[in-house]
């Protein structure tokens, strides 16, 4: 019985041994994964804080920070090249696709007229267009509006309400 329990001593030291040799190998990856972690953190810190030197609107008052002059070409633009710019670019060419289709469904369901007798413009209430329109976007009083400051439709009134406005004729220009 004695070199039983002396060969189950042997087993349970050579498991703790490839025990610990485990515990080194994932000690070790945790510290190179919490050193990467360290690293990472630090040069985002670092270039935040740089960015935050040029940010006119940071509450540091350091004389690096260049303040944004009225009348330049790039006063109230976001920097070139950056993801608010590309936010806004891709915003515009939205709206002007819901510009376009709006136009194109007042084509197909308005109706012909004679403006100043010599050229013919479509025209269609607003309450007809609302009811076509609502099952394509919800934003019709704006698009509406984006619409004729491009000059491409005209109507009277500087705002369209349902109910109140359903006579106003929405005139295509273009």
């Amino acid at each position: 019985m004695g070199t039983n329990s002396q060969n189950a001593t042997i087993m349970e030291t050579e498991d703790d041994a490839q025990t610990s040799a485990q515990l080194n190998d994932d000690a070790t990856a945790c510290i190179v994964s919490v050193k990467g972690l360290k690293e990472n953190w630090q040069k985002w810190s670092n270039e935040h804080q740089e960015y935050q030197k040029h940010n006119p609107f940071s509450h540091d008052t350091r004389a690096s920070v260049v303040v944004p002059q009225r009348g330049r070409d790039d006063y109230g633009r976001p920097l070139q090249g950056s993801m608010t710019e590309q936010r806004g670019k891709d915003a515009h060419s939205h709206i002007s696709r819901e510009v376009q289709e709006l136009c194109e469904v007042i084509k197909n369901i308005g109706e012909p007229r004679d403006k100043d007798g010599d050229r013919k413009v479509i025209t269609v209430e607003f309450a007809k267009l609302f009811e076509h329109y609502v099952t394509i976007s919800n934003k019709l009083v704006g698009t509406l509006l984006r619409a004729r400051k491009q000059r491409l439709v005209e109507f009277e009134g500087e705002m369209l309400w349902q109910g109140k406005d359903d006579h106003v004729v929405i005139t295509l220009l273009q």
